[in-house]
């Protein structure tokens, strides 16, 4: 077997590494983020208004960072991180409260 220059070998490697990365699952924004269900919504958050939280919650976080996991926080804590992150984001009062809503599923 013939031995490829370093040239060769390099773009060898460049290729089965864009070829074995291209077969990887590609995560879209918001994959991972819960979809809300009837059984979500309380006295104080319809369906409706958790599920525009949702599109708010992946439209607006993920152009900074990547989406926390709404559950890894409490109500409490979303009500300390919100309004910094709102404020950067540039969302009005009613876009902040369906994101609340959604990110503390409705509590």
């Amino acid at each position: 077997m013939k031995v490829l220059k370093s040239g060769s070998q390099l773009l060898f490697a460049l290729l089965l590494a864009t070829a074995i990365s291209g077969c990887s699952k590609v995560s879209t924004p918001g994959s991972n983020a819960y979809v809300p269900t009837a059984a979500d919504a309380t006295a104080t958050a319809t369906l409706a208004d958790l599920q525009s939280g949702r599109t708010l919650f992946i439209n607006n976080c993920d152009r900074c960072h990547n989406l926390p996991v709404p559950e890894n926080y409490t109500p409490a804590q979303w009500r300390t991180i919100l309004p910094n992150m709102t404020n950067r984001a540039g969302l009005s009062a009613s876009e902040i409260t369906l994101l609340t809503k959604y990110v503390t599923r409705g509590k």
